[in-house]
């Protein structure tokens, strides 16, 4: 595919979702009606049913039109794709129902129709996500490109070019750059052209291919973006604007109107939506009673391996911090030796620790240790994916001196987080551990959840780095 073929892809959408949920209907009907899996009356003529699966596909495709589920983009994360997929179908459904309600249909089998929102949505999502792979596969081979012009060759577009390296995936090149400060600027031969000051852009704009330019200008040079942007949409070609202050701004930035001027949250949190922290408070408590539940016989044994190995209590409590800043003692099965009274332990535990058990330290490698913080979760002190606690006296100490350290108290710490899934787990870097939490957090959603899970899953319990 070329890059022109943008506008094609959207129409593919369009007809092969119209396709699949007639694929979906013919599928529903075999289920229902002809597998003998379901006992059922004798249905009503299989071209009846195809009617209202017509009216349907007409229905998923409007409403498909109306969410912006056909507006195709590459940058686009396959998580909101998703979203938008659940809420076409919600709004196709709900309308058939209406249709059906208003036209007095009862003989259609209800059943049926679940079976077949339940197909119409697998299978979009299923093809979707085979040809986001398939395309991204293609990019990364050099097909179906879109080419980049960034404005501005200094640190913040230099910057932007080594990310976009690392995505190659995304299918995008840069041809190169214009920047007014050309003898100044170094190129090195690995970076693209420097091909001329802000002025050249109409020139370079009508003799090159360019998609999109991206402005990386200083804030000292914000006099110059109307100029450019009035050339960009004269030319057709979009134009897109990197703040010189985007450290200071979320991963995926908020705009909200004030007094009928535009304005960018600088930290915005999906849990603070009511709906959103319902949905993951119901996920936590309903999780935490399956593990509950399918590790009691772990738990059980734990706890007699702990007071056989040592004197002392099995659950071991210790003071965090967590949501805002409130203390909370979390739960551990305990694995080291009882100190004397009176001692406070600010210490990390190290590898040949003599505080530690022999038993102590299976359990803290293979992490069965963290089992009794399920019942954290259920007293609403911690949820299972979010940020790993800390106790207060690193707390204090760790606000200092990681910037936004203190970002992670805006949601309930987990038991496993996105930095332990990947591997930053006991005495590894806290600067990127959260870096991870800060994006963890500004990129919320039940779905990423359910991905930190299978991730920890995948990558075992057993941490080389828990002493």
């Amino acid at each position: 595919m070329i890059r022109k073929n943008q506008q094609f892809l959207s129409q593919m959408y369009l007809i092969v979702d119209f396709c699949i949920v007639q694929l979906a209907f013919l599928l529903s009907w075999w289920v229902k009606f002809e597998s003998g899996w379901f006992e059922y009356i004798r249905p009503l003529p299989l071209n009846y049913y195809a009617l209202w699966s017509l009216g349907y596909g007409v229905c998923i495709v409007l409403a498909g039109l109306v969410s912006g589920l056909y507006a195709f983009q590459r940058k686009k994360r396959f998580s909101e794709e998703l979203l938008k997929i659940f809420q076409t179908h919600a709004i196709g459904f709900f309308v058939l129902l209406s249709a059906m309600y208003f036209l007095k249909e009862i003989n259609i089998s209800r059943s049926y129709l679940f079976l077949y929102l339940f197909f119409s949505i697998l299978l979009v999502v299923a093809y979707r996500y085979v040809l986001k792979v398939v395309l991204r596969k293609f990019r990364q081979r050099g097909y179906n490109k879109q080419f980049l012009l960034i404005i501005g060759a200094g640190t913040l577009g230099r910057r932007f070019y080594s990310n976009l390296l690392m995505h190659p995936e995304l299918g995008y090149e840069v041809v190169g750059f214009l920047d007014d400060q050309v003898k100044s600027v170094s190129s090195d031969s690995a970076s693209p052209p420097i091909l001329g000051s802000v002025e050249d852009l109409e020139e370079v704009l009508n003799h090159t291919v360019i998609d999109e330019v991206i402005l990386a200008l200083p804030l000292q040079a914000n006099d110059k973006y109307a100029q450019i942007i009035g050339r960009c949409e004269k030319a057709g070609v979009r134009a897109l604007i990197i703040p010189d202050y985007f450290d200071f701004l979320p991963a995926r930035p908020v705009f909200d109107t004030f007094a009928g001027m535009p304005l960018i949250n600088v930290r915005d949190v999906p849990l603070d939506l009511i709906f959103n922290k319902t949905c993951k408070r119901i996920f936590d408590i309903l999780f935490a009673l399956f593990c509950i539940v399918l590790t009691s016989p772990i738990m059980i044994a734990v706890a007699l391996g702990v007071r056989l190995s040592s004197p002392g209590p099995i659950i071991f409590k210790q003071e965090r911090v967590g949501l805002n800043r409130r203390n909370f003692n979390m739960y551990k099965f305990r694995s080291m030796k009882l100190m004397p009274p009176g001692t406070v332990d600010t210490g990390w535990t190290t590898e040949n620790d003599p505080r530690k058990t022999k038993f102590g330290a299976f359990i803290r490698k293979t992490s069965l240790d963290e089992l009794p913080q399920f019942f954290n979760v259920l007293f609403g002190q911690m949820s299972v994916v979010g940020p790993r606690p800390e106790r207060p006296y690193y707390v204090e100490r760790f606000k200092e001196e990681i910037p936004k350290y203190m970002v992670k108290h805006h949601v309930r710490p987990g038991i496993t987080g996105f930095a332990q899934s990947r591997g930053l787990r006991g005495d590894t870097s806290i600067e990127e551990r959260i870096k991870c939490d800060i994006f963890y957090i500004e990129n919320w959603s039940i779905l990423f959840d359910i991905k930190i899970i299978f991730m920890t899953i995948y990558k075992g319990f057993i941490n080389k780095n828990a002493y």
